[in-house]
Protein backbone atom coordinates (compact mmCIF):
# COMPACT_ATOMS: atom_id res chain seq x y z
CA UNK A 1 0.00 0.00 0.00
CA UNK A 2 1.24 3.42 -0.77
CA UNK A 3 2.56 5.69 1.44
CA UNK A 4 0.28 8.47 0.55
CA UNK A 5 -3.08 6.30 0.23
CA UNK A 6 -2.15 5.25 3.84
CA UNK A 7 -2.66 8.55 4.65
CA UNK A 8 -5.86 9.53 2.58
CA UNK A 9 -7.77 6.27 4.51
CA UNK A 10 -6.54 7.71 7.66
CA UNK A 11 -7.72 11.22 6.95
CA UNK A 12 -11.15 9.54 6.21
CA UNK A 13 -11.38 7.65 9.35
CA UNK A 14 -9.86 9.99 12.02
CA UNK A 15 -13.20 11.53 12.42
CA UNK A 16 -15.57 8.25 11.72
CA UNK A 17 -13.93 6.29 14.56
CA UNK A 18 -13.00 9.55 17.13
CA UNK A 19 -11.20 9.08 20.40
CA UNK A 20 -12.03 6.39 22.62
CA UNK A 21 -10.45 5.32 25.74
CA UNK A 22 -10.29 1.99 27.25
CA UNK A 23 -7.39 -1.11 25.92
CA UNK A 24 -9.58 -3.75 24.69
CA UNK A 25 -9.74 -3.11 21.16
CA UNK A 26 -5.82 -2.48 21.00
CA UNK A 27 -5.30 -5.39 23.22
CA UNK A 28 -6.75 -8.08 20.65
CA UNK A 29 -4.99 -5.96 17.67
CA UNK A 30 -1.99 -6.72 19.05
CA UNK A 31 -2.61 -10.01 20.06
CA UNK A 32 -3.45 -10.66 15.96
CA UNK A 33 0.08 -8.86 15.27
CA UNK A 34 2.29 -11.34 17.92
CA UNK A 35 2.60 -8.82 20.78
CA UNK A 36 5.25 -6.48 19.70
CA UNK A 37 5.21 -4.67 22.45
CA UNK A 38 5.83 -7.42 24.96
CA UNK A 39 9.60 -7.37 23.47
CA UNK A 40 10.41 -3.44 24.21
CA UNK A 41 12.05 -1.81 27.37
CA UNK A 42 10.18 1.17 27.62
CA UNK A 43 10.19 4.03 29.45
CA UNK A 44 6.44 5.39 29.67
CA UNK A 45 5.83 9.02 30.00
CA UNK A 46 2.89 11.20 31.30
CA UNK A 47 1.67 14.40 32.37
CA UNK A 48 0.00 17.44 30.94
CA UNK A 49 3.22 19.95 30.22
CA UNK A 50 7.03 19.21 30.01
CA UNK A 51 6.46 15.46 28.21
CA UNK A 52 7.85 16.21 25.49
CA UNK A 53 10.27 17.81 26.37
CA UNK A 54 11.65 15.15 28.93
CA UNK A 55 11.15 13.10 26.84
CA UNK A 56 13.58 14.89 24.33
CA UNK A 57 16.19 15.40 27.05
CA UNK A 58 15.95 11.18 27.94
CA UNK A 59 16.03 10.56 24.27
CA UNK A 60 19.01 12.72 23.38
CA UNK A 61 21.18 11.23 26.22
CA UNK A 62 20.45 7.57 25.47
CA UNK A 63 21.51 7.94 22.15
CA UNK A 64 24.71 10.12 22.75
CA UNK A 65 25.51 6.84 25.15
CA UNK A 66 25.55 4.67 22.44
CA UNK A 67 21.90 3.20 22.67
CA UNK A 68 19.33 3.19 20.03
CA UNK A 69 16.14 4.37 20.67
CA UNK A 70 12.25 4.81 19.13
CA UNK A 71 10.47 7.74 20.37
CA UNK A 72 6.58 8.06 20.22
CA UNK A 73 5.32 11.24 20.36
CA UNK A 74 2.03 13.33 19.55
CA UNK A 75 1.08 15.96 18.68
CA UNK A 76 3.49 16.79 15.76
CA UNK A 77 4.60 20.09 14.12
CA UNK A 78 5.95 19.29 11.01
CA UNK A 79 5.42 15.89 9.75
CA UNK A 80 3.21 12.94 10.01
CA UNK A 81 6.47 10.55 10.23
CA UNK A 82 7.74 12.52 13.32
CA UNK A 83 5.55 10.82 15.60
CA UNK A 84 7.38 7.47 15.35
CA UNK A 85 11.32 7.95 15.57
CA UNK A 86 14.48 5.70 16.11
CA UNK A 87 17.65 7.67 17.29
CA UNK A 88 15.90 10.88 15.65
CA UNK A 89 15.20 9.40 12.41
CA UNK A 90 11.56 9.57 11.02
CA UNK A 91 9.92 5.95 10.39
CA UNK A 92 9.55 5.08 6.22
CA UNK A 93 7.07 5.56 4.20
CA UNK A 94 7.51 2.13 2.71
CA UNK A 95 7.49 0.75 6.45
CA UNK A 96 4.06 3.27 7.08
CA UNK A 97 2.57 1.80 3.90
CA UNK A 98 3.39 -2.34 4.10
CA UNK A 99 2.80 -2.30 7.91
CA UNK A 100 -0.98 -0.20 7.67
CA UNK A 101 -1.70 -2.62 5.02
CA UNK A 102 -1.33 -5.45 7.09
CA UNK A 103 -3.04 -3.30 10.39
CA UNK A 104 -6.41 -2.57 8.24
CA UNK A 105 -6.86 -5.70 6.77
CA UNK A 106 -6.31 -6.93 11.01
CA UNK A 107 -9.21 -4.55 11.56
CA UNK A 108 -11.27 -5.87 9.51
CA UNK A 109 -11.27 -9.16 10.46
CA UNK A 110 -11.64 -7.87 13.82
CA UNK A 111 -14.92 -6.31 13.33
CA UNK A 112 -16.04 -9.13 11.20
CA UNK A 113 -15.39 -11.22 14.81
CA UNK A 114 -17.55 -8.07 16.84
CA UNK A 115 -14.43 -6.35 17.81
CA UNK A 116 -14.70 -2.56 17.57
CA UNK A 117 -12.60 -1.58 14.79
CA UNK A 118 -9.55 0.32 16.29
CA UNK A 119 -9.09 3.94 16.37
CA UNK A 120 -6.15 6.27 14.26
CA UNK A 121 -4.35 6.41 17.13
CA UNK A 122 -4.95 2.69 18.35
CA UNK A 123 -3.68 1.97 14.45
CA UNK A 124 -0.01 4.09 14.72
CA UNK A 125 0.28 2.90 18.72
CA UNK A 126 0.49 -0.78 16.75
CA UNK A 127 2.30 0.58 14.19
CA UNK A 128 5.49 2.29 16.18
CA UNK A 129 5.46 -1.10 18.46
CA UNK A 130 5.90 -3.01 15.12
CA UNK A 131 8.21 -0.60 13.83
CA UNK A 132 10.22 -0.42 17.54
CA UNK A 133 10.80 -4.04 17.28
CA UNK A 134 11.83 -4.06 13.68
CA UNK A 135 14.69 -1.58 14.68
CA UNK A 136 15.96 -3.76 17.89
CA UNK A 137 15.43 -0.56 19.97
CA UNK A 138 17.26 -1.00 23.25
CA UNK A 139 14.93 1.39 24.96
CA UNK A 140 11.45 3.07 23.92
CA UNK A 141 10.26 6.55 25.07
CA UNK A 142 6.21 6.38 24.55
CA UNK A 143 4.64 9.24 25.27
CA UNK A 144 1.20 8.89 26.43
CA UNK A 145 -1.78 10.42 24.47
CA UNK A 146 -3.92 12.93 26.54
CA UNK A 147 -4.58 10.45 28.70
CA UNK A 148 -3.14 7.80 31.10
CA UNK A 149 -4.92 4.52 32.69
CA UNK A 150 -7.14 4.14 29.55
CA UNK A 151 -4.43 5.65 27.20
CA UNK A 152 -3.74 3.90 24.14
CA UNK A 153 -0.34 3.42 24.77
CA UNK A 154 -0.96 1.81 28.45
CA UNK A 155 -1.70 -1.60 26.84
CA UNK A 156 2.26 -2.43 27.51
CA UNK A 157 3.30 -4.48 30.11
CA UNK A 158 5.14 -2.67 33.24
CA UNK A 159 8.04 -0.52 31.61
CA UNK A 160 11.44 -0.87 32.45
CA UNK A 161 10.74 3.17 34.07
CA UNK A 162 7.41 5.59 34.61
CA UNK A 163 7.88 9.26 34.07
CA UNK A 164 5.77 12.22 35.06
CA UNK A 165 6.21 15.30 34.24
CA UNK A 166 4.16 18.37 35.44
CA UNK A 167 0.56 17.50 35.93
CA UNK A 168 -2.42 20.13 35.38
CA UNK A 169 -5.56 20.93 34.45
CA UNK A 170 -6.42 19.87 30.73
CA UNK A 171 -8.91 17.51 28.86
CA UNK A 172 -11.08 17.87 31.41
CA UNK A 173 -14.29 16.06 29.39
CA UNK A 174 -12.06 12.99 29.10
CA UNK A 175 -10.31 13.20 32.25
CA UNK A 176 -12.22 14.85 35.05
CA UNK A 177 -13.27 18.07 36.53
CA UNK A 178 -10.41 18.31 39.49
CA UNK A 179 -6.93 18.26 39.10
CA UNK A 180 -7.07 15.24 41.76
CA UNK A 181 -9.36 13.01 39.43
CA UNK A 182 -6.59 14.07 36.24
CA UNK A 183 -4.06 13.05 38.56
CA UNK A 184 -5.62 9.86 39.39
CA UNK A 185 -6.21 8.76 35.97
CA UNK A 186 -2.66 9.99 34.94
CA UNK A 187 -0.97 7.68 37.79
CA UNK A 188 -3.31 4.99 35.91
CA UNK A 189 0.26 3.95 33.85
CA UNK A 190 1.79 3.05 37.14
CA UNK A 191 2.40 -0.67 37.15
CA UNK A 192 3.96 -3.36 40.00
CA UNK A 193 7.54 -4.28 38.65
CA UNK A 194 8.62 -1.14 37.54
CA UNK A 195 9.83 2.70 38.91
CA UNK A 196 8.86 5.96 38.73
CA UNK A 197 10.08 9.36 38.66
CA UNK A 198 8.40 12.47 38.83
CA UNK A 199 8.38 16.49 38.40
CA UNK A 200 7.31 18.62 40.97
CA UNK A 201 3.79 18.24 41.24
CA UNK A 202 1.24 20.19 43.91
CA UNK A 203 1.00 18.57 47.45
CA UNK A 204 -2.51 16.71 46.16
CA UNK A 205 -0.95 15.60 43.10
CA UNK A 206 2.38 13.83 44.73
CA UNK A 207 -0.12 12.28 47.50
CA UNK A 208 -2.14 10.41 44.60
CA UNK A 209 1.13 9.23 42.83
CA UNK A 210 2.78 8.15 46.21
CA UNK A 211 -0.22 6.51 47.34
CA UNK A 212 -0.88 4.36 43.54
CA UNK A 213 3.13 3.82 44.04
CA UNK A 214 2.54 2.44 47.69
CA UNK A 215 0.17 0.02 46.39
CA UNK A 216 1.53 -1.23 43.36
CA UNK A 217 5.22 -1.58 45.34
CA UNK A 218 7.02 0.32 42.82
CA UNK A 219 9.66 2.61 44.04
CA UNK A 220 8.78 6.38 43.18
CA UNK A 221 11.40 9.56 43.38
CA UNK A 222 10.27 13.18 43.24
CA UNK A 223 12.16 16.30 41.77
CA UNK A 224 12.88 18.88 44.94
CA UNK A 225 12.70 21.92 43.73
CA UNK A 226 15.07 22.88 46.50
CA UNK A 227 17.70 20.86 44.73
CA UNK A 228 17.89 22.73 42.01
CA UNK A 229 20.60 25.77 42.37
CA UNK A 230 22.83 27.61 40.93
CA UNK A 231 20.33 28.78 37.65
CA UNK A 232 21.39 31.38 35.55
CA UNK A 233 19.33 32.42 32.10
CA UNK A 234 19.95 33.88 28.72
CA UNK A 235 18.43 34.22 25.08
CA UNK A 236 21.24 31.66 24.51
CA UNK A 237 20.86 29.25 26.67
CA UNK A 238 20.45 27.98 30.65
CA UNK A 239 22.50 26.65 33.36
CA UNK A 240 21.86 24.70 36.45
CA UNK A 241 23.10 22.32 39.30
CA UNK A 242 20.96 19.52 40.64
CA UNK A 243 21.81 17.13 42.82
CA UNK A 244 25.19 15.40 41.87
CA UNK A 245 25.35 17.16 38.65
CA UNK A 246 27.32 19.97 38.58
CA UNK A 247 26.56 23.17 35.69
CA UNK A 248 24.42 21.50 33.61
CA UNK A 249 23.92 23.65 30.34
CA UNK A 250 20.60 23.30 28.20
CA UNK A 251 20.05 24.96 25.22
CA UNK A 252 16.29 24.94 25.15
CA UNK A 253 14.29 28.25 26.89
CA UNK A 254 12.12 28.74 29.13
CA UNK A 255 11.91 29.02 32.74
CA UNK A 256 10.06 25.62 32.96
CA UNK A 257 13.06 24.10 31.33
CA UNK A 258 15.31 23.60 33.82
CA UNK A 259 12.79 21.45 35.78
CA UNK A 260 12.47 19.50 33.16
CA UNK A 261 16.14 18.61 32.65
CA UNK A 262 15.79 17.71 36.16
CA UNK A 263 13.17 15.37 35.45
CA UNK A 264 15.39 13.61 32.98
CA UNK A 265 18.66 13.70 35.45
CA UNK A 266 16.68 12.27 37.94
CA UNK A 267 15.46 9.32 35.65
CA UNK A 268 19.14 8.92 34.13
CA UNK A 269 20.72 9.36 37.58
CA UNK A 270 18.22 5.63 38.90
CA UNK A 271 18.51 4.45 35.41
CA UNK A 272 22.65 3.97 36.42
CA UNK A 273 21.55 2.35 39.32
CA UNK A 274 19.70 -0.29 37.59
CA UNK A 275 22.75 -1.41 35.64
CA UNK A 276 22.44 1.11 32.57
CA UNK A 277 25.85 2.23 31.09
CA UNK A 278 25.80 6.18 30.74
CA UNK A 279 28.35 8.99 30.40
CA UNK A 280 27.97 12.03 32.52
CA UNK A 281 29.99 13.94 30.41
CA UNK A 282 28.05 12.15 27.18
CA UNK A 283 24.79 13.22 29.14
CA UNK A 284 26.32 16.84 29.23
CA UNK A 285 26.98 17.12 25.63
CA UNK A 286 23.28 15.32 25.51
CA UNK A 287 21.41 18.25 27.01
CA UNK A 288 23.65 21.12 25.81
CA UNK A 289 22.69 20.04 22.45
CA UNK A 290 18.73 18.98 23.13
CA UNK A 291 16.13 20.85 20.69
CA UNK A 292 12.38 20.68 20.89
CA UNK A 293 10.54 22.85 18.27
CA UNK A 294 7.56 24.96 19.39
CA UNK A 295 8.62 25.27 23.18
CA UNK A 296 10.12 28.34 24.02
CA UNK A 297 11.72 28.39 20.26
CA UNK A 298 13.16 32.05 19.38
CA UNK A 299 12.86 31.94 15.25
CA UNK A 300 14.42 35.34 14.73
CA UNK A 301 15.63 38.67 16.58
CA UNK A 302 14.73 42.01 14.75
CA UNK A 303 11.86 41.34 16.13
CA UNK A 304 12.31 38.73 18.23
CA UNK A 305 10.15 36.28 17.08
CA UNK A 306 9.20 33.13 19.36
CA UNK A 307 6.45 30.24 18.78
CA UNK A 308 6.04 28.29 22.06
CA UNK A 309 3.03 25.52 22.47
CA UNK A 310 1.26 26.97 25.58
CA UNK A 311 -2.04 25.75 25.34
CA UNK A 312 -3.60 25.59 28.68
CA UNK A 313 -4.29 27.63 32.03
CA UNK A 314 -1.01 25.82 33.20
CA UNK A 315 1.29 26.40 30.02
CA UNK A 316 0.25 29.97 29.80
CA UNK A 317 1.46 30.86 33.42
CA UNK A 318 4.86 29.45 32.48
CA UNK A 319 4.76 30.80 29.63
CA UNK A 320 3.71 34.72 30.92
CA UNK A 321 6.71 34.14 33.42
CA UNK A 322 9.43 33.40 30.91
CA UNK A 323 8.42 36.40 28.72
CA UNK A 324 8.17 38.59 32.00
CA UNK A 325 11.69 37.21 32.61
CA UNK A 326 13.51 37.72 28.82
CA UNK A 327 11.23 40.51 27.77
CA UNK A 328 11.12 43.06 30.46
CA UNK A 329 9.90 46.54 28.69
CA UNK A 330 9.50 45.13 25.26
CA UNK A 331 6.86 45.85 23.23
CA UNK A 332 4.77 42.40 23.23
CA UNK A 333 2.57 41.32 20.39
CA UNK A 334 0.83 38.37 20.50
CA UNK A 335 -0.20 36.09 17.80
CA UNK A 336 -2.85 33.87 19.01
CA UNK A 337 -4.71 30.64 17.57
CA UNK A 338 -6.90 28.14 20.25
CA UNK A 339 -8.77 25.38 20.20
CA UNK A 340 -12.72 25.09 21.24
CA UNK A 341 -12.38 22.81 23.43
CA UNK A 342 -9.99 24.72 25.69
CA UNK A 343 -10.51 27.01 28.33
CA UNK A 344 -9.74 29.56 26.09
CA UNK A 345 -11.02 32.27 28.42
CA UNK A 346 -8.83 31.93 31.22
CA UNK A 347 -6.12 31.74 29.01
CA UNK A 348 -6.96 34.97 28.06
CA UNK A 349 -7.65 36.66 31.47
CA UNK A 350 -3.78 35.05 32.65
CA UNK A 351 -1.84 36.29 29.27
CA UNK A 352 -3.31 39.07 27.44
CA UNK A 353 -2.24 42.13 30.45
CA UNK A 354 1.37 41.46 28.55
CA UNK A 355 0.39 42.06 25.28
CA UNK A 356 0.22 45.59 23.36
CA UNK A 357 -1.61 44.02 20.28
CA UNK A 358 -2.91 40.71 19.55
CA UNK A 359 -3.42 38.73 16.70
CA UNK A 360 -5.30 36.09 15.99
CA UNK A 361 -5.52 33.11 13.67
CA UNK A 362 -7.47 29.85 12.92
CA UNK A 363 -5.53 26.43 13.75
CA UNK A 364 -5.81 23.77 10.96
CA UNK A 365 -7.85 21.52 12.69
CA UNK A 366 -10.71 22.21 10.97
CA UNK A 367 -13.59 20.20 13.73
CA UNK A 368 -11.52 21.56 16.95
CA UNK A 369 -10.64 24.86 15.84
CA UNK A 370 -12.17 28.30 17.26
CA UNK A 371 -12.63 30.79 14.25
CA UNK A 372 -9.94 33.62 14.60
CA UNK A 373 -12.74 36.65 14.30
CA UNK A 374 -14.37 34.11 17.52
CA UNK A 375 -11.52 34.20 19.32
CA UNK A 376 -10.90 38.34 18.88
CA UNK A 377 -14.33 38.61 19.93
CA UNK A 378 -13.62 36.59 23.18
CA UNK A 379 -10.34 39.02 23.57
CA UNK A 380 -12.13 42.14 23.22
CA UNK A 381 -13.89 42.68 26.11
CA UNK A 382 -10.00 41.69 27.83
CA UNK A 383 -7.95 43.68 25.20
CA UNK A 384 -9.22 45.70 22.90
CA UNK A 385 -6.27 46.43 20.52
CA UNK A 386 -7.12 42.89 19.16
CA UNK A 387 -7.49 41.87 15.09
CA UNK A 388 -8.11 38.61 12.98
CA UNK A 389 -5.65 37.37 10.69
CA UNK A 390 -7.09 35.40 7.12
CA UNK A 391 -4.32 33.40 7.36
CA UNK A 392 -0.56 32.45 9.88
CA UNK A 393 0.94 34.23 7.18
CA UNK A 394 -1.05 37.04 7.22
CA UNK A 395 -1.06 36.83 11.35
CA UNK A 396 2.79 37.04 10.94
CA UNK A 397 3.10 39.83 8.76
CA UNK A 398 0.63 42.43 10.81
CA UNK A 399 2.83 40.84 14.27
CA UNK A 400 6.03 41.83 12.99
CA UNK A 401 5.10 45.37 11.80
CA UNK A 402 3.18 46.13 15.30
CA UNK A 403 6.06 44.93 16.92
CA UNK A 404 9.10 47.02 15.07
CA UNK A 405 12.91 45.54 15.30
CA UNK A 406 13.01 46.02 18.83
CA UNK A 407 9.97 44.26 20.12
CA UNK A 408 8.68 40.82 20.86
CA UNK A 409 6.15 38.51 18.65
CA UNK A 410 4.87 35.57 20.27
CA UNK A 411 2.98 33.16 18.93
CA UNK A 412 1.08 30.35 21.24
CA UNK A 413 -2.55 28.84 22.11
CA UNK A 414 -2.43 25.56 20.02
CA UNK A 415 0.80 23.29 18.65
CA UNK A 416 -1.40 22.80 15.70
CA UNK A 417 -0.48 26.19 13.29
CA UNK A 418 3.33 26.38 15.15
CA UNK A 419 4.55 23.99 12.18
CA UNK A 420 2.98 26.63 9.48
CA UNK A 421 4.05 29.42 11.37
CA UNK A 422 7.97 28.36 11.17
CA UNK A 423 7.51 27.63 7.33
CA UNK A 424 6.07 30.86 7.22
CA UNK A 425 9.12 32.38 9.20
CA UNK A 426 11.24 30.75 7.17
CA UNK A 427 10.10 31.87 3.49
CA UNK A 428 9.31 35.44 4.57
CA UNK A 429 12.25 36.77 6.80
CA UNK A 430 15.45 33.96 6.84
CA UNK A 431 15.14 32.41 2.79
CA UNK A 432 14.05 36.77 1.46
CA UNK A 433 17.14 37.92 3.60
CA UNK A 434 14.48 40.53 5.40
Amino acid sequence: MKYEAVMDYLEEKVNILGSVMGLETLRELLRRMGNPQKELKIIHVAGTNGKGSVCTFLNDALIENGYRVGRYLSPVLFDYREKIQVNRQYITKTFIGNEMEKLFALAQDMVHDGFSHPTTFELETALAFAYFKEKKCDFVILECGMGGAEDATNVIDAPFMTVFASISMDHMAMLGNTLEEIASVKAGILKEGSLAVSAPQTDSVEAIIAKRCELLKVPVRFVNKEEIKNKKATLNGQRFSYRNNKDIKISMLGVFQVENAAVALLALEAMKELGIKLSEEKIRIAFERAAWSGRFEVLGRKPYVVMDGAHNEDAVRRLTETITFYFTNKRIVYIMGVLKDKDYTKMIQDSCGLAEYIVTVTPPIRERALPAISLAEEIRPFHERVTAADSVEEALEMATLLAGEDGVVIAFGSLSYLGSLKAAYMKQYVKSGR
